[in-house]
């Protein structure tokens, strides 16, 4: 009967375009996406008071970006979620077009990459991740969209109305989670950071931009891992807690720090 009642999963192939043995898929598009709406954004928002950064700097900020998510996110998922099978399998490890990417990982690759392009061009790191933090967002929006294109990372069984049937995810209908991680972590996160860009001083306090992210994505990704089937491989954690939510705990926190952090000092001019 809840098979009956479940919305049909909208199968999408995830390869967009196939020539012979060259591949474009929605997952590499996703990145693509956001990187580069993310890189204009930041171009447009640097000429904004107070204006340390030119959009030259951005320019060739994007590489170290770039590089910061793939290989961090991808170095963050073998080692968080399955370095056992890694291990064993380490070509397997480069096979990033087969997904397999941790948001978690790409932070720390990101971060890595913000505090070296900064330490090289002598310019606040803070002012450097706040203009991160308000394009963020959209790349975690095109992320969640291609896992659902992907039909993986699915939610726990439910009897909503609009649960989904995921073609791997067994018989029953499940929560459409990536739809919700998407709206949580993307669409809902964009407003909270832009509000406090437009609303407040925040643009002349750095680092509480990069805060407000952390902490809104700690909160965001920990809500929709209530909805999200845990990995298999790993289940539940600590009680009802998942890898996730683990991981998302300390992000949480240090947002919180750096929003106290920020209204610490006194507001640039």
């Amino acid at each position: 009967m809840m098979t009956l009642l479940a919305i049909p999963y909208p199968e999408i192939d995830p390869v967009l375009v196939q020539l012979g043995p060259f591949a474009i898929r929605w997952y590499a598009l996703a990145y693509i996406a956001g990187l580069v709406i993310g890189w204009q954004v930041m171009r447009r928002v640097c000429e904004q008071p107070p204006k340390l950064l030119s959009p030259a700097k951005i320019d060739d900020f994007l590489l170290w970006a770039a590089l910061g998510v793939i290989l961090g996110g991808r170095l963050g998922y073998v080692l968080f979620y399955k370095p056992g099978y890694y291990l064993t399998n380490p070509l397997a490890a480069l096979t990033v077009w087969e997904g397999g990417m941790a948001f978690h990982g790409g932070l720390l690759g990101v971060i890595a990459a913000i505090l070296l392009f900064a330490l090289r061009n002598k310019t606040d790191p803070f002012m450097l991740s706040d203009l991160v933090a308000i394009v963020a967002p959209t790349g975690l929006f095109f992320g969640r969209l291609a896992n659902f294109i992907n039909g993986e990372l699915w939610g726990r069984a439910s009897d909503v109305p609009w649960a989904m049937v995921f073609p791997r995810g067994g018989p029953l209908p499940r929560h459409p989670s990536q739809l919700y991680q998407a709206f949580f972590e993307g669409v809902l996160l964009t407003i909270a950071v832009v509000l406090v860009w437009k609303l407040t001083d925040g643009r002349r306090r750095p680092g509480l931009l990069t805060g407000v992210f952390c902490a809104g994505y700690g909160i965001a990704r920990i809500v929709g891992e209530i909805f999200r089937e845990p990995d298999a491989h790993l289940g539940f954690l600590l009680g009802p807690l998942t890898m996730g939510m683990l991981l998302s705990l300390p992000v949480l926190l240090f947002g919180a720090f750096l929003i106290w952090r920020a209204y610490r000092k006194p507001a640039l001019p």
